[in-house]
């Protein structure tokens, strides 16, 4: 009797031995499975969503395919319960257990915004407006209001943002994204500021910051950035006006249509560096950190003009009769071609 039942005992435990090994082969094979996509997409996990809510998001959007064994996740596979919230790119060829194992990495999608150099605010705004992933509060906003909700002084928000590539997650404010330019910019001009050359005709870092703004739309060649700024420099030593066509073209504003002329040389603005002394009173375009090290840094030469060379530089002189050659040099080329 004692070995009948035993026997009967082994053949329980058997069976439920092969009954576990069925559940877990087939769990595995659910979870093997490679995701049914035609391209990368995005899954966001909203907050309160567990393991369940992430499986039937997958099954209802096609990706894999249902099975009854999916409830045993929790019990063999608890390594991928512990579900975090965000958005997660999900790629092709990637298997559901792999998927899992991305969200419970918490390793969110980086979205990237670019600003190029020398670019301007309100092409900023564009930008953002057509960003991924973006949420946008500043859309309605003016000018002077996203300064206020920035904590940012000044009212005209022109250069005050440091332009390079920024990455964020979905759900990232558009606010958020020119706040962190504003402190990037901040903290690369206070340290060229604590850097900078002796005895340079700059009261301010803000100062500094208009004439790297000034820089970075004369050259976008890189060797060439120290000479402009010393080219401003002698110029400003010397309280010779800066005579710089991309002060005059900001002035104008929408009243530019590529070409400034003789009128616009003579029009009076705020902006206009072949009428007032010194600096125009704010940045005109966002800087790079290269243009800005110039601007504190510049190279030490006696040149006091430049002018295009037509072949994608600049022609620099120390005075105005080998300029005016320059100058004319420069005409012939253009004619010529």
């Amino acid at each position: 009797m004692l070995k009948k039942f035993i026997i009967f005992l082994l053949f329980i435990a058997a069976l439920f031995a092969g009954a576990f090994y069925y559940a877990q082969q087939q769990l595995n094979q659910f979870l093997s499975q490679p995701l049914s996509l035609q391209q990368q997409e995005m899954l966001t996990v909203q907050r309160g969503a567990n393991i369940n809510s992430v499986l039937n998001q997958a099954i209802e959007a096609n990706w894999v395919e249902a099975s009854p064994f999916s409830q045993l996740v929790r019990r063999l596979h608890p390594e991928l319960v512990d579900i975090k919230v965000g958005t997660f790119a999900i790629t092709e060829g990637m298997t559901l257990q792999a998927m899992l194992e991305l969200i419970v990495s918490g390793k969110e999608h980086q979205y990237s915004i670019t600003f190029v150099e020398g670019s301007r605010f309100d092409e900023w705004r564009e930008l953002l407006l057509e960003a991924q992933g973006l949420e946008l509060v500043t859309t309605e906003m003016s000018e002077a209001e996203i300064a206020q909700e920035l904590g940012i002084e000044q009212g005209k928000l022109e250069g005050l943002f440091l332009a390079e590539t920024y990455n964020y997650t979905q759900g990232t404010s558009d606010l958020d994204i020119l706040r962190r330019a504003n402190r990037s910019l901040e903290n690369h001009l206070d340290e060229f500021w604590s850097t900078k050359q002796d005895k340079l005709p700059l009261k301010s870092p803000y100062e500094a910051l208009i004439l790297a703004s000034i820089i970075e739309k004369e050259t976008s060649v890189a060797h060439e950035r120290g000479l402009v700024s010393a080219v401003f420099i002698n110029r400003l030593n010397r309280g010779m006006r800066l005579q710089t066509d991309p002060t005059v073209i900001y002035g104008m504003g929408d009243k530019y249509q590529g070409r400034i002329g003789r009128k616009g040389l003579d029009t009076p603005t705020p902006y206009n560096t072949y009428i007032i002394n010194g600096l125009p009173p704010t940045p005109i375009a966002m800087v790079g950190k290269a243009s800005l090290q110039a601007a504190l840094n510049p190279e030490e030469s006696d040149y006091i003009y430049f002018v295009a060379s037509g072949k994608g530089g600049h022609v620099f002189s120390k005075t105005l009769a080998e300029h005016n050659r320059a100058v004319r040099a420069y005409l012939k080329h253009i004619r010529s071609n």
